[in-house]
Parts: structure tokens; sequence; C-alpha cells
């Protein structure tokens, strides 16, 4: 059946003599109605196109040409070969032209010629995984909808009248129980004029006639590229300017310290906005050095935070996982055959989600040297093929990576003695020529130059471990504020836990071990107690010389104003029922108040019959 109907339609195609015939997914033929017995569609075709009695046009995909045609090579020699490119942007502009009076007419909307020019350039800059021009006239096409479901939204005089149509409809109704005969007559002229007032109105808005078409221009194409990739290809707000110049500010509000890195990173981001950076490479690649806990890290996250208003926008992929060769697999996806080759890889697939996000390689230096070759491509193009052949963009992404190469360089610059708090010892500059010596050690030239830039985080000084201590217990204030509590801390205790927790070779990290033990693990415990109601407030304070306690933390309750000290020191928790360091609990300021007497009032004197007042 299959073959008789194909062969009518071909005597017809023949017997007219001035058809063209158009074959849509032409590798379809190949194989099309190939019933046991019976022939294909390519085969029926096949004496026809011989002899020329058919003038035909087959459109397919070069991977499906090189899959189905290029094995009939009877089929492919009967067709010539034309590869048709995707247009250009100006190409795709005069594309665009020709087409946007169908789309006005649809979607009863007007298209600039602006919004023409930025889809096709938005479209061939941002959206790597389709071609033009059929992504800029989807650009077009969704734009102009957005606009007209907007301009679809009934005008408030429509509902104005609708309302008053309900209610002279309610006063007609009444009238006539109350046989208000004559009220009700004219209440049903008027429902009749407010009907067909509505009706004028409804047949206006719905003609486009009651007010202007909505526009297309180029902030609407850049709203829908926004949406489609998450990158911000708007242009510059006042307010965001503000924000980029005010970014060192901002950043150092997380991150102490470390002013060349994060003038580095905000340097960067600038260009990018500005429009200025190279556009075939990420926003920025940089390689932060340092010893552990001083903020690589954490300016990651500090960055994707004040970039997208949320750290979840940073992708990090701790580099320590792919220390084997064949785990670079897992970065691009395995190879066809392979288990997991459907899933694509960790980094592709991650970027490939969130092209404007901050990728953090951490530990870079732990990878096997074959990772490197994966990202020179990133560096150089921002651009990276997984194992099913997509493209990932990377030009949107601000590539960071740590190391703790040189760290042990950091640590030797540290003075002896009482002199360890003073910035001795070797320059930044001297510094970051030593710690360049073992990075090329490590890295092949051909990396480095792929850099932006070298970043070299300082050690961390006491000045700056005081300003950190503040930082970490801000997260601790804010889970005592969920119960009503507030914490207070005196300067002798934040230099105690300055000391206890300030180590130039680890960074940061014991600062935090030493707030847990000094005042995380004494307020669990009098939290689990219940000791503490709402409203009472945690003071901490260091313990006088000579006492074994080395912290002391005294409870204020709200309303007694009993106060209960706790002593963290070497011996544990040792706590003391009612002791006080404030002395107004001796002078009896915490006694609950006598009740006020108040002095008598005499009797007033009785007064006449008659001359009161008269009662309210």
């Amino acid at each position: 059946e299959f073959e008789e109907r194909l062969k009518k339609v071909m005597k017809e195609i023949t017997q007219r003599g001035d058809i063209i015939l158009f074959i849509d997914e032409l590798h379809n033929l190949v194989g099309a109605g190939a019933a046991e017995g019976a022939i294909d569609a390519a085969s029926i075709l096949k004496p026809a196109l011989a002899r020329g009695e058919l003038q035909t046009i087959g459109a397919t995909t070069l991977d499906e040409y090189r899959k189905y045609l290029e094995r009939d090579s009877a089929l492919e020699r009967r067709f010539q070969q034309i590869r048709v490119d995707q247009p250009s942007t100006e190409d795709t502009v005069q594309i665009l032209r020709g087409l946007r009076d169908r789309y006005e007419q649809h979607h009863r909307v007007g298209i600039t010629d602006e919004a023409l020019s930025a889809a096709a350039e938005l479209a061939d800059r941002y959206i790597s995984d389709r071609f033009l021009p059929d992504k800029a006239i989807d650009l077009i096409d969704e734009a102009a909808s957005r606009a007209r479901i907007k301009s679809m939204t009934a005008p408030p005089v429509y509902r104005d009248l609708e309302e008053d149509i309900e209610t002279t409809r309610r006063e007609k109704e009444a009238a006539i129980e109350a046989q208000e005969f004559e009220k009700a007559a004219n209440l049903r002229d008027k429902e009749r004029q407010l009907t067909n007032k509505k009706r004028e109105l409804e047949e206006q808005w719905r003609s486009g006639e009651s007010g202007e078409r909505p526009e297309i221009g180029e902030e609407e194409i850049a709203d829908i590229v926004s949406m489609w990739t998450g990158i911000p290809v708007f242009k510059l707000t006042e307010a965001e300017t503000q924000k980029l110049m005010r970014m060192e500010e901002e950043l150092h509000k997380r991150v102490i310290g470390q002013n060349a890195a994060i003038e580095a990173v905000s340097k960067a981001i600038r260009r990018s906005r500005a429009g200025l950076k190279d556009p075939k490479r990420p926003t920025g690649s940089f390689i932060f050095l340092g010893p552990s806990g001083v903020g690589k890290t954490e300016l990651g996250r500090t960055l994707a935070e004040f970039l997208f208003g949320d750290e979840d926008a940073m992708v990090r992929i701790d580099m320590s996982e792919y220390m084997e060769k064949h785990s670079v697999s897992r970065l691009v996806g395995s190879p066809p055959g392979y288990i997991g080759y459907d899933e694509g890889g960790q980094l592709t697939e991650a970027v490939r989600r969130k092209p404007y996000s901050v990728l953090l390689l951490d530990e870079i230096e732990k990878a096997h040297p074959d990772v490197f070759n994966i990202l020179l491509q990133i560096l150089e193009d921002g651009r990276l093929t997984d194992a099913q052949g997509r493209t990932v963009d990377f030009r949107n992404a601000i590539v960071i990576m740590t190391s703790n190469i040189g760290a042990s360089e950091i640590a030797k610059n540290t003075g002896i003695g009482f002199t360890v708090g003073d910035e001795t010892g070797l320059s930044y500059d001297d510094m970051k020529n030593r710690i360049m010596g073992e990075l090329k050690k490590v890295f092949r030239p051909e990396f480095i130059n792929r850099i932006d830039e070298v970043i070299v985080f300082h050690k961390l000084t006491k000045a700056e471990i005081s300003s950190i201590v503040e930082l970490l217990l801000k997260r601790i204030r804010e889970s005592l504020a969920e119960r009503e509590l507030s914490l207070n801390l005196s300067d002798g205790a934040a230099d105690l836990l300055v000391e206890k927790g300030w180590d130039p070779s680890m960074g940061a990290r014991p600062l935090r071990r030493a707030i847990q033990r000094y005042i995380e693990d004494p307020l669990a415990d009098e939290v689990l107690s219940q000791s503490m109601p709402p409203g009472s407030t945690v003071e901490v304070d260091r313990a006088p010389e000579g006492d074994e306690r080395e912290v002391t933390i005294t409870i204020v309750k709200p309303k007694e104003r009993k106060r209960e000290t706790v002593g963290v020191g070497a011996q544990g928790d040792a706590r003391e029922e009612g002791s006080s360091t404030d002395p107004s609990s001796e002078t009896g300021d915490d006694l609950p108040d006598e009740p006020e007497v108040l002095p008598e009032i005499p009797d007033a004197p009785p007064v006449p019959e008659g001359e009161g007042e008269p009662d309210s």
C-alpha cells in the first residue's frame, strides 16, 4: 500500500512537470516503508531521480547525512550536496526584517529596528547551543508574546463598568420586589446604557484601538536572553553602577584584609560589566595562593553572593577528587560505550546550567596533570566540548583556582618572639616572586600564561584576626536572637580569643575552634539546661589573673536580674551558682521593688442636696 501511494504521488508530479518536490528530513527515506518483500522509499525514488523526472530538494543535518545517506551511495550520487551554513548577524537582521510584519500582526505589537539588531547580536553572543536565525526569531517571538500578554489585562475603566452594571442590577431587583416599577424601569434603562458602553469598550480593547500598541525594544529582548541564560545582558542601571564602584568595600565586609586579591577581582568584574573584556575568554581567571584559612575560598563565596545574591551561584569542584588519570573523564563525561555516558560531565553540566557563575576549583595542585590540559581550552577560548559533542560556554564564568603551593614559604616569613604580630620579614613582592618559583615547578608555562593574575594571600595579622572575631560572633548572635537572647563580649574576652586562635601558619581556622571551646560549648549547655529565659543577656568576660577559669560567662535574666556565672578554663566548665561579678547585686539593686505607698486622700465634704451636677 505504501509503495502504491508513493508511486501515485510520483506519477502526478511527473505529469504536471512544474512541481519541485521538497523532502524534509531526507534521511528518513532510507528504510521507510520497507516491510517484508517490499522496497523502501529511497529505492522507489532512485529510478525517477536517475531519469531526471523529479526535481527534488532534500533537507537533512550533517550528522544524519553521514549516518544514513552516505551508506547508500546510489542514493547519495543522485543528489548534489549543498551546505547551508548559519547566516551572519547582518544577514539575520535582514531575515528578521522580512518576518517583522508577520509577527507584529500576529502579536499586535510594534517591533523596532533596535530590537531586531539586539536579537541577532545577543543570540549570537550568549546562546551557544542553537543556531541563527532560529534562536533570534525565537527571541523576537517570545518578547512579542510577553508584551501581548501584558497588554491583554483589562483596563481599570472596564472593571469599573462591570461593577456599576452589577450594582445597578441589584438595585433594579430590589425595586421590583418593593413594587417601585417606575424606579425599576429607570434602572433597567441605565443597565442597558452601561452594558452597551461596556460592549463598545470591549470591542475597542480587543481590537487594540483603545491605546498604543506595545513596542518591543532592546531592553525587552535583553530581558528574554537573561531569562533563558541567567546572564545579565541588560544595560547597567545607576544602582548597579554604584554597587560595582563600591565592590571592594562590599567584599571587605566578609573578607578581612587581602586588599590585593579583592582589588584584582573587582577590576575583572568591572571590566566585564563595562563590556571591555576579551569576548572569547572567561570574565576572569585567577590563582589564589596562600596558607590555609586566610580567605581564599571565602572570597569565592563572597563574590558569588555579591554578584548573584546567593552563595549557591558558586560552582565548587574539589580537585582532590581528580587525582587519578582516569578521573579526568568525570569532568567532561565518559566516552561512548562507558558507564555514565548519558549523564554528562560534572564540570560541563554544572556550567551549562549556570553559565553566569563563579567556578571555584579548590586545591588545584592535587589534581592529575592531565586535568590542566582541559583547563587550557577554558582559559584561552572560554569554551569546552563535552563527551556528547555539546559546546559549553565559559565566557561568562569567573574561574578561581585555589592552591596551598608556597604556604611553607609564607609560614617561614614569620618573626620570632615578641615581634610576631608586626609586619616583619619579606615584602609582598619578594614573597610573590618566591612563590611564583614554586608555582612554576608544579604548572607548565602555557598554563600559567593563560591566568589573568596570580594572587598571593597574606598571612593574617592580629588586627585582622580581631576583626574576624566579630564576623564569627555575628553568626552566634543571629542564632541567639532567634531565642530572644543577646550576647555581649568584653574587650578582655575578645583579646583572649585572639591569643588562643591566632596562628600565622594556620589562618583563621584555629580562631573558629577557640570560639567553639570558650563560647559555643558553655552556651550549648546553658541552652539545653533551659536556664536562659527569653530576653536574657549573655555577658562574656575574661577571668581575672590567677583564676583557673579563663573566661566567665554571666547570664543576666530580664526580670529577676539574677546573674549566674559560668567559668570556662583548664578544668572544664566550672560553674558557680549565685555568684556575680556585678557590684550592683550587693547593694540590693537586684531585689524586687517594694510596692509604692500612695498618700491618703481625705474624704470630700458632703454636697448639699440639689446643688450637685446632674447624673451623666
